[in-house]
């Protein structure tokens, strides 16, 4: 039974547990996709990035039996590129985000990433807020990147990601959370 919006318990005390993507998780993520984005990702493409194991890296948050979000990451270099981050309207300011950001910039740096990327709307103050509290810095811009709105992207560049220093920022970031993450397998 998923869990509705009338019944979304507040983030103090919340588990959610992390896991790989998988293909019986797309329905969910397709519905999530569709709420969030105005030119959603389709069917084919994740099913594509989810055949690419050897260089991506996808995950999806539940609680309880609801998949609240996922998130991506592609890894070329010695850099991650944060591919996609997205949660369920009704799971927004309960942490979501935040936890799968953690897991995409560990499992980065456990893949050998120096550095991890990736682009966000000029108008989403509050990811780039989520972003900055991860170490990434505005870089540039791409103008119109988001076709569908004509909006542009700033390139956001977190470096040094591989040294203690980083490690110590994301360890301080989920000291803050509120209640615990389950990592469930590999991601």
């Amino acid at each position: 039974m998923a869990v509705t919006a009338a019944r979304v318990p507040g983030p103090e005390g919340l588990t959610v547990h992390l896991t790989a993507m998988r293909r019986r998780h797309l329905r969910s993520v397709l519905r999530i996709e569709a709420l969030v984005y105005p030119r959603p990702w389709s069917l084919g493409l994740f099913l594509s990035e989810l055949g690419l194991r050897a260089t991506r890296s996808y995950l999806v948050a539940r609680v309880g039996p609801s998949v609240v979000g996922y998130a991506g990451l592609l890894l070329a270099a010695g850099d991650g590129h944060v591919t996609t981050v997205a949660v369920d309207p009704d799971w927004h300011r309960h942490g979501i985000a935040t936890r799968m950001l953690l897991a995409l910039a560990r499992t980065g740096v456990q893949r050998g990433c120096t550095s991890l990327t990736l682009e966000v709307r000029v108008g989403n103050d509050g990811a780039q807020a989520l972003y900055r509290r991860f170490g990434f810095v505005p870089a540039g811009i791409r103008k119109g990147y988001y076709q569908e709105t004509n909006e542009d992207a700033i390139v956001m560049w977190a470096h040094d990601v591989d040294l203690p220093g980083y490690a110590q920022r994301l360890d301080a970031i989920e000291a803050a959370l509120p209640g615990p993450t389950v990592v469930e397998g590999e991601l």
